[in-house]
């Protein structure tokens, strides 16, 4: 059973950093077609596509995180990673993990795309 798992959330600053990671359990991801994603809600909002990486690297971005956030994929780890810089308030939110078995993403990741989710890791930056 495919199992994803969110950490690396956490409290910080405006202007900090952050480092998420997705962990992934009963599937090998680079033996997959895959369509990978980060999302994110708060409280009151529908959820938000934040990031997607393919097998095959390619990378798309929500607005929010354009120029600011990095997904990103290593070689040999069943993991993804999404890199936060220069967060702000606006940035707070629970983060979630969602996995698609294709080979590409949509144009635009809606959450109906993707049939597995992590718990979430929650993001909470201060003014």
């Amino acid at each position: 059973q495919v199992q994803l798992v969110e950490s690396g959330g956490g409290s910080v600053r405006a202007g900090g950093s952050l480092t998420l990671t997705c962990s992934a359990s009963g599937i090998v991801i680079e033996l997959n077609s895959y369509c990978l994603a980060w999302f994110r809600q708060a409280p009151g909002k529908e959820r938000q596509g934040v990031a997607t990486i393919d097998d095959s690297r390619r990378t798309t971005y929500g607005d929010p995180a354009k120029g600011r956030f990095t997904i990103a994929k290593t070689n040999g780890e069943n993991a993804i990673y999404l890199q936060l810089d220069s967060l702000n308030h606006e940035d707070t939110a629970m983060y979630y993990c969602a996995l698609r078995r294709a080979s590409r993403c949509p144009a635009v990741a809606g959450a109906a795309d993707f049939t597995y989710w992590g718990q979430g890791t929650q993001v909470t930056v201060s003014s």
